[in-house]
């Protein structure tokens, strides 16, 4: 199987580990992942705020910098829901976010990750309610070695992010947030783990300025955690 990295324009440029993480996983895993280097933004920013001609030239752009994988791996439920609702290429079902990739894919919970933490998940809107993965995190998360995996709160309500809703409704999205850092801190886990760096970075944010001493961590991070 061919498999591509589509590691998004916001991981790249502010997560890059966690690209690395999603490598070193499947590559465990005994797959060899191809980084196409010509791959630039998805559109997706630009077809969220109305600029939906100015987004055509990225879709073809996307198209023909991972034609002809067999699959194109992405760490980010929101990127990769973009691209399979919205680009109608010969791409674009072969996309698939990374936890889904390995437990409907692969069809594997266990990566052999080993990460002694207190840690509790926040699904993200995107992947739960665009891509529809459910708990496909939650099943890989529960099989790793050492963790003490905890309920979030109102785990499926929105942290406000929304990407330019955050900047738009500021005070709407600050509100959103409180929330669920409230929940986060409720429940005592060391580390808020999510599928999305973008939601992370939200959250992330929030609770550092409050010296919560709480972590965020993307899912592969996790999964990519060895002895």
């Amino acid at each position: 199987m061919r498999v591509a990295l589509f590691i998004t324009c916001y991981n790249d440029a502010l997560f890059p580990d966690t690209g690395k993480a999603v490598t070193a996983v499947l590559e465990r895993l005994g797959h060899t992942v191809e980084f196409p280097a010509a791959q630039t933004c998805c559109g997706q920013m630009h077809h969220n705020t109305g600029y939906r001609r100015e987004a055509d030239s990225l879709v073809g752009a996307f198209n023909d910098a991972f034609r002809g994988y067999d699959a194109i791996v992405t760490p980010s439920g929101s990127c990769g829901g973009h691209v399979r609702h919205h680009h109608r290429t010969e791409t674009a079902p072969n996309v698939y976010e990374f936890s889904e990739f390995l437990v409907d894919v692969l069809n594997v919970t266990d990566v052999g990750a080993y990460f002694p933490h207190r840690v509790t998940y926040h699904p993200t809107c995107h992947s739960l309610r665009m891509l529809r993965v459910g708990d496909k995190p939650l099943q890989l998360l529960r099989a790793v070695e050492g963790i003490d995996l905890v309920e979030l709160p109102e785990a499926e309500s929105c942290c406000g992010f929304g990407g330019t809703f955050a900047m738009k409704n500021s005070e709407t999205s600050v509100a959103m947030l409180q929330d669920k850092m409230g929940n986060v801190r409720k429940t005592g886990a060391q580390t808020l783990c999510a599928s999305d760096n973008s939601c992370l970075m939200h959250i992330g944010g929030g609770l550092s300025r409050v010296k919560s001493g709480v972590r965020t961590l993307h899912l592969a991070e996790i999964l990519a955690a060895t002895r």
